[in-house]
């Protein structure tokens, strides 16, 4: 660091930035292979097989993978990492470790949870109509067994956490600023 900045960062700080950096390494990789996923999976339901419209809304769910797997695991936790250096560059306090620890053990890996949520469904829908399904209301509803309470709750207890963590980590962050 020396060059870049007068303040020193203790190791509690150095491996919460080395971990949101790793995270979003490991998260890139993993968007570039459902994107390339989904360009091969869709191949495999041509429009004469589904229709314009059916194809079209039995690949968006896993279309979309791709776009939100680079942004809440790949941009998101780089902004962070970035957020929490110009915090302290600017003479902020650092964050503590409680928030790291939130941020850390909860978003990232909601986040992670998230995107697998995100992946399972879209190949649900996919390949609920490559074998034949053309009645999507009943493809969803199918989605995780069936089973309408457990979806309900994984999915709230998923983005209930992506959520809380996130406006905590903020929160503190916030707080970390200086005043002047």
């Amino acid at each position: 660091m020396s060059g870049m900045s007068s303040v020193e960062l203790t190791p509690g700080y150095r491996g919460a930035l080395r971990a949101l950096l790793r995270f979003a390494i490991a998260m890139a990789v993993v968007g570039l292979l459902t994107g390339i996923s989904f360009q091969e999976s869709a191949r495999k339901l041509p429009f004469p097989a589904a229709g314009a419209g059916l194809r079209l809304e039995s690949v968006i769910n896993l279309a979309l993978v791709h776009g939100h797997v680079f942004t809440m695991g790949v941009l998101l936790p780089l902004a962070l990492a970035g957020a929490l250096l110009m915090a302290r560059r600017i003479g902020g306090r650092e964050v503590g470790p409680q928030a790291l620890r939130w941020l850390l053990w909860g978003y990232l890996p909601a986040a992670a949870a998230t995107s697998a949520l995100q992946l399972v469904k879209g190949y649900h829908f996919l390949l609920a109509v490559r074998r034949g399904a053309t009645d999507l209301a009943q493809v969803d509803a199918a989605f995780l067994g069936g089973h309408g309470v457990a979806r309900y709750v994984v999915y709230g207890a998923v983005h209930g956490a992506l959520g809380l963590c996130l406006v905590v980590f903020l929160v503190a962050l916030w707080r970390s600023l200086p005043r002047d």
